[in-house]
């Protein structure tokens, strides 16, 4: 996993990050954490799969510390380029093992952007989330943003290229994601099931979708020279961007839990 990503880093923020697809999703996160954070700003940040670090130095200029992590080396190195910030602190760190490597350390939130989550079967997801507890404070938060089986966009994307194959692709145990050119085994997991894997520390505060107008980033270049319906899809995604139910039919979606 660790080698998949060092592969994906150089070129990450030219596919993702700085594409009109990744603007917009990665814009509709901030609205949400915005309100999270204006609720009660938290002191202290956990970011796992943090990438190039996009969203670190986002949260960091909102006044917070964060400590930002992710597995690969190399998405470490490109990250702690962009920003000197003296509150953010990049570190390499395996995702299942935040309860050793952070236990002399106490989070108000930990964040994890994008399906970084998607990398984790079932059993290391709940893994997580029991040591996620650990290392939160009472009331700590987990704000993950996480890639569902139900996606339309992606059902009507095969249908339209006669994929029947892969038309349900992300109802299967797993699939196989395509992340810069490397193949990495990705889960897929409705709200109901991080909910249903939380509910022993953990109560829903929030559920939004994050892409259920806007598209899949893989489908930026039939998008990126139609800025008119560009723009159309931004519309419509802000008019839906508080109604829950459709969380399980987007791109992604933004789930918050609060630790009991």
């Amino acid at each position: 996993m660790k080698a998949d990503f060092d592969n994906a880093a150089p070129t990450y923020d030219a596919s993702f990050t700085n594409t009109v697809i990744g603007r917009m999703q990665r814009e509709l996160v901030y609205d949400h954490l915005s309100l999270l954070i204006k609720e009660n700003v938290p002191e202290k940040i956990l970011e796992i799969n943090c990438g190039t670090g996009e969203d670190a130095i986002w949260l960091a200029k909102q006044g917070c510390d964060v400590i930002a992590t992710d597995i690969s080396t190399r998405m470490i190195q490109v990250a702690s380029s962009k920003s000197k910030l003296a509150n953010i602190c990049f570190l390499q760190a395996d995702i299942n093992k935040i309860n050793v490597d952070f236990k002399h350390h106490s989070f108000d939130l930990i964040f994890s952007n994008f399906g970084g989550l998607n990398c984790l079967s079932p059993a290391e997801l709940s893994a997580f989330i029991k040591n996620a507890t650990s290392v939160l404070r009472p009331k700590g938060k987990l704000a993950l943003v996480i890639m569902p089986k139900n996606t339309l966009w992606e059902q009507l994307f095969y249908l339209l290229k006669i994929d029947f194959n892969n038309i349900f692709r992300r109802k299967k145990e797993y699939a196989i994601a395509n992340v810069d050119g490397e193949k990495v085994k990705t889960y897929y997991y409705n709200p109901k099931d991080i909910v249903n894997l939380a509910n022993v520390n953990f109560d829903l505060q929030r559920l939004k979708p994050i892409g259920f107008f806007i598209p899949p980033s893989y489908l930026e270049p039939s998008f990126k020279n139609k800025p008119q319906l560009v723009s159309l899809l931004k519309s419509l995604e802000k008019r839906i961007k508080n109604v829950s139910l459709l969380a399980k039919y987007a791109d992604h979606y933004f789930i918050v839990l609060e630790k009991r």
